[in-house]
């Protein structure tokens, strides 16, 4: 069996999720967002180590507050960077010897069905890389800074790419080793938000899966609501309790 580090993103500015408090911190049925996203990966058999990426600014609080839960649960904490990118690569930094196989996944995206997780994994394992994507069904206009639409886009092809994302652990280290040489301007215009984005960069091919549209990213306060109501549709298998530490410790 294939064994996997899952590198868990929690280190974002939530800017558009506004209030005081981080969006990772945001509950959602009583628990709170990163807890949710990493129970989706610690009591996989084929997961050898899960890790949680906090941002600079949520670093003391995640660990006075939640420290010795996470720590019970197994999963290692790492401080992140400033950008995403930089997050990632301080994670791939703590990955286990024992890994094969690297999944990152950002921790807004709590609604995962386990069975779409063990098809994401297999493409992964399969090909060297896989990610979950959807279509594109709406169309697509492009707006200028005057809220005037300038051009409809074509649609045709693309897709909206989702996480965990899964690679080969040296597919994925050899990408980010290039990002640390020559910066993340010789990479293109774009922002670095994708970790599949840089992958193909460097030339290797990533493979796709058909993701599912529940699959949200928690960006703002009203998609708390949105992924409440998906979590109760969603199939899921039971999730085992960690020792003594029950909902109310969080």
């Amino acid at each position: 069996m294939a064994g996997i580090s899952v590198i868990v993103v929690a280190a974002g500015k939530s800017e558009r999720f506004g209030g005081k408090e981080s969006k990772v911190f945001a509950k959602l049925d009583g628990q709170p967002l990163f807890l949710r996203a990493l129970q989706l990966f610690v009591n996989r058999e084929d997961v050898c180590q899960t890790l949680l990426v906090v941002g600079p600014q949520d670093i003391g609080q995640m660990k006075s507050k939640f420290g010795a839960n996470i720590g019970f649960m197994g999963v290692k904490l790492i401080e992140g960077g400033t950008e995403r990118y930089e997050s990632v690569a301080n994670g791939l930094g703590e990955v286990s010897d024992d890994a094969e196989y690297v999944a990152i996944h950002d921790a807004a995206r709590v609604c995962l069905a386990a069975d779409w997780i063990d098809k994401v994994f297999e493409a992964g394992v399969k090909s060297g890389a896989a990610i979950p994507v959807t279509p594109v069904t709406s169309t697509l206009k492009h707006v200028g800074s005057d809220n005037v639409i300038t051009e409809t886009v074509s649609r045709e092809g693309l897709h909206m790419a989702q996480t965990p994302q899964i690679f080969r652990k040296d597919v994925v280290t050899e990408a980010y080793a290039a990002l640390k040489n020559k910066g993340p301007d010789a990479f293109g215009d774009l922002p670095l938000t994708d970790d599949a984005q840089l992958v193909t960069a460097v030339g290797n091919k990533v493979a796709v899966v058909q993701g599912d549209p529940r699959n949200i990213k928690i960006t703002t306060r009203e998609d708390l609501k949105l992924a409440g109501a998906i979590l109760k549709v969603l199939p899921q298998k039971p999730i085992a309790r960690r020792g003594a530490f029950e909902e109310a410790q969080w």
